[in-house]
């Protein structure tokens, strides 16, 4: 039995990112995979090779105690990440996997878990509304509300090659990490700031994810994963026909 792990989903749940996780495990089950969905809490045990690791994300107010809970699964993470098992973490929980959150001008930033190469600075104003970004898997559609924006950091001398984070996409319309690009990609991990739940709005995303874990074992044609996607298609054009109308910003 195949697990998906959904980090702390009591506490990093704003928006319902931590259910990202649900849609990976609804969508691996229609495509006949035994799969388990299972919550981690503080002080679990966790296995070598999860299928794949959701975090979602939480209020500035908790960061502090949430990177200490966190902190005991830093190196598990580290090697997951690095052995390709697919990772979404959104909003804060991208945050907590930076290298570090300043979370006002100038002051000291909170330590992050070092997963995602890069820091976290104050963006001018607050980024709220529709976030639509052009990624490899295709035109994603989300919204945003973050004061912050993750910056990319130089990989240490003598990193394995592929250590750089590239972004998830480039900006269409919204703030993202502030300079016209969108979170942070590692192989098959990925921060971004896309709420949602983003792979509910984004089949395509969760598809990708699917087949990093699955590989050829993973099928998006059965009749309940192409209803699904249709809602979800609807719901995207319903959005971007409404920014079209409406002036860039």
């Amino acid at each position: 039995m195949s697990e998906i792990l959904q980090f702390f989903p009591e506490r990093l749940d704003v928006n319902g990112d931590a259910q990202n996780a649900l849609v990976l495990t609804q969508r691996a089950r229609w495509a006949g995979l035994a799969v388990e969905l299972r919550a981690v809490s503080r002080g679990d045990s966790v296995p070598d090779r999860p299928a794949a690791v959701v975090l979602g994300s939480s209020v500035d107010s908790a960061l502090g105690q949430l990177r200490a809970d966190l902190a005991p699964f830093a190196a598990a993470l580290r090697d997951w990440v690095a052995a390709g098992v697919p990772l979404l973490a959104v909003g804060t929980g991208f945050e907590l996997l930076s290298e570090g959150i300043r979370l006002e001008h100038g002051g000291e930033p909170l330590a992050g878990l070092g997963i995602f190469p890069g820091h976290v600075e104050p963006l001018a104003a607050r980024a709220t509304g529709d976030l639509v970004v052009d990624a490899p898997a295709g035109r994603l559609v989300g919204f945003e509300n973050h004061a912050r924006g993750y910056v990319v950091g130089e990989v240490a001398a003598g990193a394995a090659a592929g250590t750089a984070p590239d972004p998830l996409g480039s900006i269409v319309h919204g703030v993202g990490n502030g300079d016209r690009s969108e979170g942070a990609r590692i192989g098959s991990a990925i921060g971004t700031h896309l709420h949602g739940p983003v792979l509910a709005k984004n089949p395509a995303l969760a598809d990708a994810l699917l087949v990093a874990a699955f590989g050829d074992a993973y099928r998006n044609d059965s009749a309940q994963t192409i209803t699904a996607d249709g809602y979800a298609a609807a719901a995207r054009q319903v959005i971007l026909t409404r920014l079209a109308s409406e002036p860039r910003r």
